[in-house]
């Protein structure tokens, strides 16, 4: 099922499928890509309640062993859209039988779509229902537009320090990383950059970017909750992500127990957590 909400600059769209941001539109332009199956079969996908790849598929919590596929479960999975506005809406993903054979907590994840004049904010909201401490990460993926050639397009950074990007070998992190310098506050972007998978910054090395066209602002992500930062594309591909996350995949020498990952939350019982990021059309 889809969920149509606007205003008088921006309409969007979201399925109820992983609550999957499915268009931004400001006038006649989408901000998120049409979906091409050769490249790539997501918009916009929600990361809950890992982010990335876990070190053979799997990870301890006490005792026992549990599996989780990459980026967790809540993109595959139905939400219930809790609350409806002509602008806004809310979606309400409840733990299941389902969900408790893969993951040992019961929570409640409530994800909030608003539009605000020409800008998106999307909220997470992560509620422990469980008796005991509930370890998790979450994480935004959407892949925004890019129409003609990406050498077109570039990021400004609110920072102009080189970024330090973690290597991803096999889905999880090697521990070697590669530098890459910026022109002033700046990234030119091409293909070559995502030879080696995602661009994945660490520490808050940025709170926002700018996507320029031809040196021109198009829209802004602003995500100061989000300690980590993936930017990702495939070659050739006509889309760019920007991912905020609160966690990230598994680096290679981990304990595989959840308590010890790196980036995982700790979230008291009967406690909730909550973290927004915004899109701002500036074109």
């Amino acid at each position: 099922m889809d969920t149509t909400i606007e205003n008088e600059f921006l309409k969007a769209v979201v399925h109820s499928k992983g609550a999957e941001l499915a268009s931004l539109v400001c006038g006649s332009k989408n901000l998120i890509w049409d979906i091409d199956p050769a490249f790539w079969n997501k918009t916009s996908p929600v990361l809950f309640p890992i982010v990335g790849a876990l070190k053979d598929g799997s990870y301890t919590s006490g005792a026992a062993t549990y599996h989780l596929p990459r980026h967790g479960f809540a993109r595959d999975m139905e939400f219930e859209v809790k609350h409806q506005t002509e602008n806004s809406v809310t979606f309400l993903l409840h733990s299941s039988k389902e969900t408790l054979s893969k993951y040992p907590f019961d929570f409640e994840f409530r994800i909030s779509y608003t539009l605000e004049n020409k800008k998106l904010l999307v909220k997470y909201e992560v509620t422990n229902l469980s008796e005991n401490i509930m370890y998790y990460s979450l994480g935004a993926h959407p892949a925004f537009s890019l129409k003609g050639k990406i050498e077109d397009y570039s990021l400004k950074f609110d920072l102009d320090t080189p970024l330090v990007s973690w290597q991803l070998e096999n889905d999880v992190f090697s521990g070697k990383t590669a530098e890459i310098p910026l022109v002033g506050h700046i990234l030119p972007l091409n293909y070559q950059l995502f030879e080696n998978d995602a661009i994945v910054l660490k520490d808050n090395t940025t709170t926002s970017l700018t996507v320029l066209y031809q040196n021109q602002p198009q829209f802004r992500v602003d995500f100061s909750d989000f300690p980590y930062l993936g930017i990702w594309t495939k070659k050739e591909a006509p889309f760019l992500c920007i991912e905020p996350w609160q966690g990230i995949a598994d680096v290679h020498n981990t304990s595989g127990k959840i308590e010890e990952k790196e980036g995982i939350r700790a979230l008291d019982p009967k406690h909730s957590e909550e973290f927004e990021w915004t899109v701002e059309v500036l074109a």
